[in-house]
């Protein structure tokens, strides 16, 4: 189970997919943040729903909303993924201990060894405002981060 609306939202730190240490009491202390769990770099539906909100990113930037994605990929993958697709946003890698903050989120498929697709959008006092997933091989739509965004 996701965490829920209304719930403290753990802080972590990850290395983003240039090496850089971010947390998420960093990451909120200048705005909310959209915290976007996927399961891996390079595979056909995260490739999709990242692009999607790659060619939105002024749906968040608009809000004043940090969108960052979170996978158990290594920071290597997620550099790569990155730059070839021009993400405008942070890649973190929940690398190791592997899928520790998506476990956290109650974000973590254990069968599979990935994170789930779960998204999280995160005031600047690390509550949790809106939260929702979808199951596995299906995309979250773009309906839904908007009607997330505007719960902030």
């Amino acid at each position: 189970m996701i965490l829920p609306s209304g719930a403290q939202a753990p802080d972590f730190t990850l290395p983003d997919q240039h090496g850089a240490p971010t947390s998420l009491a960093a990451l909120t202390a200048r705005s909310p943040v959209a915290l976007v769990f996927f399961p891996l770099a390079f595979s056909g539906i995260c490739h999709g729903e990242l692009c999607e909100l790659r060619d939105h990113l002024p749906l968040f930037q608009d809000a004043a909303v940090q969108l960052v994605g979170v996978s158990v990929d290594s920071k290597f993958a997620l550099r790569a993924w990155g730059e070839q697709e021009g993400f405008g946003f942070p890649l973190l890698a929940d690398f190791w201990p592997h899928g520790e903050v998506a476990r956290a989120f109650g974000a973590f498929r254990e069968d599979a060894g990935t994170a789930s697709r779960a998204t999280f959008v995160i005031d600047r006092e690390r509550r949790v405002r809106a939260s929702f997933a979808s199951a596995p091989g299906e995309p979250r739509p773009l309906a839904a981060y908007r009607e997330a965004i505007a719960a902030l």
